[in-house]
C-alpha cells in the first residue's frame, strides 16, 4: 500500500476491519440516503470503474476547454511528450484513489486503502510510475553527463524552484486549515508547534505529525507529501549514482551529496527504503531509450497492446503496486511509454498533456478540495457517509474546479518559479565570483 511505513495509520489488508470488508461489498442504492445504507442490493458497486471513468472524462473535458481558449500545452526542447501525457493520467488516478479513501474515511474514521484493486492501483501504481518518471529523466541526464559536463548548480536550483514554491503554498493552506479547525487557539506549547511546522516544511523527510493537537492532520492534504521525501533522497544521491556510471562530479558536489543523503536518511529513520527500488524501473527505461532500434519497436502497435496488457495484469494480479510482480509489469509498460509509445495517441492528446503540465499542482492540492467538499464545508447532496451516489456526485462536482484551480496555480506559481531558474543561477554564480575575487584580493593585499 502507498507509504505504509511512512504512514502507519494505514493498516495491512490482512488486518482490515469487518467494516472495511463490508464497504468492499457495498452497493450503490440511489433510493437510499440515510445512514446505514450499507446493504447488499442490486446496482453498481461503490467502487465501480464507471465513477473513475466519468470523473476523469469530465476533468479532461475541462482541460480541453482551457487548452482551446486559454493555452495549449507546449513542448520544450528535450521534453518527452508521452511522459507528459502519462503524468496527466497518473495524477487524475491519485485524485480518484484518495476520493475512494474518503468514502471509507467518512464512515469508519480510518484512513485506509480502498478494498478495490482498481482504485488502490490508481494511487499506488500512479506513485510507482511517478518514481519511474523521476528515475528515467534524471538518469538520462546522468547518461548524457558522461559526454557533456553536468551543470549541478542549475540542476539543483531548478529542482528547488520547481518543487518548493508550490509546496510552500500548499503548506500555508494546510496551516490555515488547521488554525480554522482548531478554533484559532494555541493547543500546544509554541516550541512543540514550531517543531511540527518545520517537520511539515521538510517535504515529508522529517515526517508529518499532527499539528496543534489536530488528530489526523494529514487527511487535509490526503497525506500526499510522503512520496516527496523519496524523490528528494533520489535527487540528493544523483552525484553518487553518476560516479557509478562514469560521471565525474566536482569533489564538493560529491561531498555535498554524501552529506545530504546522510541527513535525509537519518531524518527518515524507520522508513521503508525499498520504495527506492521502484526508481530502478525508470533507470532501466533510460538505458533502453539509448537504443534507437528499441525505441522504434516501442512505438509500434504491438508495443501499445503489450503496455496495456501489463497495466491490466498489474491491476488484476495484485491489490497493490509495491511488490516484485507488479513492479516488473509496470516497468515493462513504463519502458515502452518512456521510449515513445503513446498508447494509440492518448498520451499526446492536448487536454491530457495540459493536465500533465499542471500535475504537480493537482497532486499537492486535490486533497484540500476533497477535505473542503467532503468534510469542512460538505457539498449539497453529499448525504450520509454510506450514500455512495452522493459521495461520487460530490467528487464529480470537484473535477472542474480542481482543473481550473490547478491551472491557475501552475500559471501563477509553478511556471514563474521555473522560468526564474536562469536568473537565480546567474545571480548565484555572480555572487560566487565576487566572493572569490574578494578572497583573492585579501590574500594578495600587503600586511
Amino acid at each position: 500500500m502507498i507509504g505504509a511505513s511512512r504512514r502507519p495509520y494505514l493498516v495491512p489488508a490482512h488486518q482490515r476491519s469487518k467494516a472495511a470488508e463490508l464497504f468492499a461489498r457495498a452497493r450503490v442504492r440511489p433510493d437510499i440516503g440515510k445512514k446505514g445504507s450499507l446493504t447488499m442490493g442490486h446496482g453498481l458497486s461503490a467502487f465501480h470503474p464507471i465513477f473513475a471513468l466519468g470523473i476523469s472524462l469530465l476533468a479532461i473535458l475541462a482541460a480541453a476547454v482551457l487548452a482551446r481558449f486559454l493555452e495549449a500545452p507546449g513542448q520544450a526542447p528535450g521534453r518527452f511528450a508521452s511522459l507528459d501525457g502519462l503524468r496527466g493520467l497518473l495524477v487524475l488516478g491519485v485524485f480518484l484513489h484518495h476520493a475512494s479513501m474518503w468514502y471509507l474515511y467518512r464512515q469508519s474514521g480510518k484512513w485506509d486503502e480502498p478494498p478495490s484493486h482498481l482504485y488502490n492501483h490508481l494511487g499506488e501504481s500512479s506513485v510507482a510510475l511517478f518514481f519511474m518518471i523521476t528515475g528515467f529523466l534524471f538518469f538520462s541526464k546522468l547518461l548524457a553527463g558522461r559526454h557533456k559536463p553536468i551543470d549541478w548548480l542549475h540542476l539543483y536550483v531548478s529542482r528547488v524552484l520547481r518543487l518548493f514554491p508550490l509546496y510552500l503554498f500548499s503548506m500555508l493552506l494546510l496551516f490555515a486549515a488547521v488554525a480554522a479547525q482548531t478554533g484559532f487557539r494555541l493547543n500546544e506549547p509554541w516550541p512543540r508547534l514550531l517543531n511540527e511546522v518545520l517537520r511539515w516544511l521538510s517535504f515529508g523527510v522529517a515526517g508529518n505529525p499532527d499539528l496543534n493537537g489536530m488528530k489526523l492532520t494529514f487527511v487535509i492534504d490526503a497525506g500526499v507529501v510522503w512520496s516527496l521525501a523519496y524523490e528528494w533522497l533520489f535527487y540528493a544521491a544523483l552525484p553518487l549514482i553518476g560516479l557509478v556510471i562514469g560521471v565525474t562530479p566536482p569533489r564538493r558536489v560529491v561531498l555535498a551529496s554524501l552529506l545530504a543523503c546522510a541527513v535525509i536518511v537519518m531524518l527518515m529513520r524507520g522508513s521503508d527504503f525499498s520504495y527506492l527500488a521502484v526508481f530502478g524501473g525508470g533507470i532501466l527505461a533510460a538505458l533502453c531509450a539509448q537504443s534507437p532500434r528499441f525505441c522504434a519497436l516501442a512505438r509500434g502497435t504491438a508495443a501499445s497492446l503489450l503496455a496495456l496488457a501489463c497495466l491490466g495484469l498489474a491491476v488484476h494480479l495484485s491489490p497493490g503496486a509495491f511488490n516484485t510482480t507488479t513492479t516488473a509489469l509496470l516497468t515493462v509498460a513504463f519502458t515502452l511509454i518512456a521510449c515513445g509509445n503513446t498508447l494509440f495517441g492518448v498520451l499526446t492528446w492536448q487536454p491530457i498533456q495540459l493536465i500533465g503540465d499542471m500535475g504537480y499542482s493537482i497532486y499537492l492540492l486535490h486533497g484540500f478540495l476533497l477535505y473542503i467538499g467532503l468534510r469542512a464545508a460538505p457539498l449539497p447532496g453529499l448525504g450520509a457517509p454510506a450514500y455512495a451516489i452522493g459521495h461520487w456526485r460530490a467528487v464529480t462536482a470537484m473535477a472542474v474546479p480542481l482543473v481550473v484551480l490547478c491551472y491557475a496555480t501552475f500559471r501563477l506559481i509553478e511556471r514563474p518559479a521555473m522560468q526564474a531558474t536562469p536568473r537565480v543561477v546567474g545571480a548565484l554564480l555572480r555572487r560566487r565570483k565576487r566572493l572569490a575575487a574578494n578572497s583573492t584580493a585579501k590574500a594578495s593585499a600587503p600586511p
